[in-house]
């Protein structure tokens, strides 16, 4: 028996390769195309020596996981977190690939992440770690050839030291070689809520087809980040009522509906929406199974569960975090006629605007964010009827995530064959 590679025994890997498996039984793939997409193409390491404020040398450990490139350049985050190994990343990469296939957006799939807890460094130490991370891995990105973003604890000023460290190297300025780039160094402000306006989408286009409409219907909101704000601002923008959300310290509830504006400004001045007046207190796991008729999970994985799953009322659930929905709660939920938007679907809003970014810095172009959300409504309504439809059409006695992952994962192997890779 082969000795397992350095991430084949990451509990998260092992989820994307069960997910992969599993859509390429409906599809019918052969073992040999399934073994040649459970690897990344190239798997990076990266040593980051840091000199710390007090003089020591400290060493971070960095990876970039670029997983297939048959639809176009690798595009995908970077993470900055204590915990990042090399099969999260890679996983998150595969996920990357499907997520933008799906997306029907020219890209393939790639992550990066840094082994680091970034609350713990200095702005120097922080900028001197990203450049020298970036600074690694620079002959293995470019504007034609991977393209990185935020993600985890990465920010637009992070993105704006990758870009400058990655200009200086190559000898001129490459505006397209990273996404999500502070507002006057060709990025957008729309780009900040574009996730979370994906998410609010997706559930708006599916309560139109699934509850008989979306206009007074009540939403629940879990994580009060990037993602979950804007997801409940533009719900409640549109004629929903959000009556729960909730952060890392606690929940909100008031049946009569949240004053979304206000609780964003609470949450900025106190850092805790729970200190918002007017609603009842509630634990993060009491949100998940309110009766309500939308239920955005938009903090962490894996918190819809085989033990809660029977306990969710909501009728309708899009995924504004990556996996907060295990694979036996998907099962459950699709036997209870629960509509479940997966999260490389629902919250695939952040990439497509980054290509748009992307794509416009390519060409010199200027774009309002009016447009630029306008472009981001089609793209993103017109792939979720597309999925739908195919969903209902060929795969209902499936979960829609199913379906979601035999459409993406079809189309990157239609690709491969077309460039004669199998």
């Amino acid at each position: 028996m082969s000795t397992p590679l350095i991430y084949e025994n990451d509990p998260t890997y092992k989820m994307a390769v069960k997910q992969l498996r599993e859509a390429a039984s409906i599809l019918g793939l052969p073992d040999d195309v399934v073994e040649f997409l459970r690897h990344p193409e190239k798997l990076v390491q990266v040593k980051i020596p840091v000199r710390m404020d007090d003089g020591r040398i400290r060493v971070f450990l960095g990876w970039r996981s670029q997983h297939n490139s048959a639809l176009g350049p690798y595009k995908g985050g970077v993470r900055y977190h204590p915990n990042v190994t090399p099969g999260e990343v890679v996983a998150l990469s595969m996920w990357m690939t499907w997520k933008n296939s799906l997306a029907g957006i020219p890209y393939g799939g790639g992550k990066g992440g840094v082994r680091v807890d970034p609350k713990k460094l200095s702005q120097r130490e922080l900028e001197e770690m990203s450049r020298k991370y970036f600074a690694g891995i620079a002959r293995e990105v470019g504007p034609d050839i991977d393209i990185p973003a935020p993600d985890v604890y990465t920010n637009p000023q992070i993105m704006a030291w990758f870009l400058d460290e990655y200009s200086r190297i190559v000898g001129y300025n490459a505006w397209g070689v990273v996404t999500a780039k502070p507002v006057d160094l060709g990025g957008l402000h729309a780009r900040k809520v574009s996730t979370g306006y994906g998410v609010a989408l997706t559930a708006r286009e599916a309560a139109k087809k699934c509850i008989g409409g979306f206009e007074g219907k009540t939403v629940a909101v879990q994580g009060f980040g990037n993602v979950g704000r804007y997801a409940a601002y533009y719900l409640a923008e549109w004629g929903a009522k959000v009556v729960a959300v909730s952060d890392s310290k606690g929940g909100i509830y008031n049946p009569n509906g949240l004053d979304i504006k206000e609780v964003m400004k609470v949450k900025d001045e106190t850092r805790a929406v729970i200190n918002y007046s007017d609603a009842k207190r509630i634990s993060n796991e009491e949100l998940l199974e309110l009766d309500v008729d939308i239920l955005i999970p938009a903090a962490i994985e894996n918190v819809i569960t085989k033990e809660n799953a029977p306990r969710i009322k909501a009728k309708v659930i899009s995924e504004g975090a990556n996996g907060p929905t295990t694979p036996e709660a998907d099962k459950i939920l699709h036997g209870k006629g629960v509509v479940v938007i997966p999260d490389i679907l629902a919250n695939a809003g952040g990439v497509t605007m980054s290509w748009i970014e992307w794509s416009h810095n390519r060409m010199g172009c200027y774009l309002t964010d009016e447009e630029a959300l306008n472009r981001l409504d089609r793209i993103m309504t017109r792939n979720f009827h597309r999925v739908f439809d195919e969903w209902q059409r060929k795969y209902s006695e499936y979960p829609m995530r199913a379906a979601a992952y035999v459409i993406a994962i079809d189309r990157v192997v239609r690709a491969m064959k077309l460039r004669g890779w199998i």
